[in-house]
């Protein structure tokens, strides 16, 4: 199957987003993921709940995702329409729990991408570019199966559909 670009546009947030700007635990439990949603990230960037575009990219700095285990902080960020994230370097809890709702999540150089831009997310070509700033960068080799997995939108999907899936050795 021919995986398809993610294309959006680019909503910039900074260096060590805690999955606490997106999914506060003053929230849990007790709020809907609607209304944690549009409190997301308004502690370091106010309005960008509302600003945020569903089909939209997050481009971030280092560490997106740092601090909790916490899996709904992606299940907040899907509900708003985050198509992909893309930033130098993710929280490893975090990154694993996104591909496994099936949120596309890509490590790579992000100076020179601006708020507002338009953005692809290549994973088959193994990398990202903003045409109008002719701007490319390349991806590390993202493993078949991650790929696999994030094609069938995420981990349960997958197994379910591939129930005697081996990893090949």
């Amino acid at each position: 199957m021919l995986e398809q670009a993610i294309q959006g546009r680019v909503f910039l947030l900074g260096d060590d987003v805690n999955t606490d700007l997106n999914c506060s635990g003053k929230y849990l439990p007790g709020k809907d993921e609607a209304f944690i949603a549009a409190q997301a990230f308004e502690a370091i960037s106010p309005g960008f709940a509302a600003r945020f575009v569903p089909g939209s990219v997050i481009v971030a700095g280092t560490h997106f995702g740092i601090n909790s285990s916490r899996e709904q902080a992606v299940h907040i960020l899907r509900r708003m329409g985050v198509a992909a994230i893309v930033a130098p370097s993710f929280g490893r809890q975090f990154f694993r729990n996104a591909i496994n709702n099936g949120l596309t999540v890509v490590e790579c150089d992000v100076s020179g991408i601006e708020e507002g831009d338009r953005i692809e997310v290549d994973m088959a070509g193994q990398k990202v570019g903003v045409a109008s700033r002719q701007l490319t960068r390349t991806l590390g080799a993202v493993p078949e199966a991650i790929r696999a997995i994030l094609r069938e939108g995420g981990l349960i999907p997958f197994l379910k559909k591939y129930p005697d899936w081996k990893i090949s050795t």
